[in-house]
């Protein structure tokens, strides 16, 4: 399931985390590659335990903390506290797939990656190429979007970014462990979710139909979540 989110971050948040980042020192992303992705992966980051890293991380993490669409696409128990790219000309980072297990820093303990999010923080008039391509069962899919925009599709994806041919591409990543592990019951409940919504804006919320989806949808949730 791929679920574009419009406007995660705002205009004031984007140009904040620009001008962050513009003063940031970058190193190569490779440092936080595995083994097989530091092979195809060039571009840079900014040092995960960095101030700038840090606090900008904690706008995203706000940022999603208010938004429906992700906590219903991705229904997260944990969340890995977000890291910064940068993709100049030339750069690229070839067909992968993201680690299954990682390391929560200063918890001491691992969680597990269901769901990939990408945030866009430069506008695609910035630059060429650099699409974000990512495949499932239907073929593969490129995503460019505005600055502020995300991207939610799973973990278990071969995914990549086309190369850069003028500009540069600026942006954030993370993943998510969900409450619910299998994606087919994921894309289920976000399905039943969105059908809930559609259906109040014609019904009260106390009649029986949106009740009895709302009921389906809680005993879903409950018989499939683990915590």
């Amino acid at each position: 399931m791929l679920v574009e989110i419009p406007n995660l971050l705002t205009g004031a948040e984007v140009a904040h985390c620009r001008r962050v980042l513009e003063a940031s020192p970058w190193v190569d992303g490779r440092v936080t590659a595995g083994q097989q992705a530091a092979k195809s992966k060039f571009n840079l980051q900014i040092p995960v335990d960095s101030p700038q890293a840090l606090e900008l991380g904690d706008i995203i993490l706000h940022a999603l903390g208010r938004n429906p669409v992700f906590n219903s696409a991705a229904m997260p128990l944990h969340v890995l506290p977000p890291m910064f790219n940068r993709y100049d000309v030339g750069m690229k980072f070839g067909a992968h797939v993201d680690g299954a297990i990682r390391a929560i820093p200063g918890a001491g303990r691992r969680m597990r990656t269901d769901v990939s999010t990408t945030v866009f923080l430069s506008d695609p008039a910035d630059y060429d190429g650099g699409e974000l391509v990512i495949e499932d069962t239907y073929g593969a899919h490129e995503v460019k979007l505005p600055a502020g925009h995300a991207v939610v599709y799973p973990s278990s994806s071969l995914h990549s970014v086309n190369e850069i041919t003028r500009g540069s591409r600026w942006g954030a990543f993370f993943w998510s462990q969900s409450m619910v592990k299998e994606g087919e019951r994921r894309e289920l409940l976000y399905d039943l979710d969105l059908a809930i919504i559609e259906i109040r804006t014609r019904m009260q919320d106390d009649d029986p139909a949106v009740l009895a989806l709302t009921n389906v949808y809680h005993n879903l949730l409950r018989q499939w979540a683990q915590m």
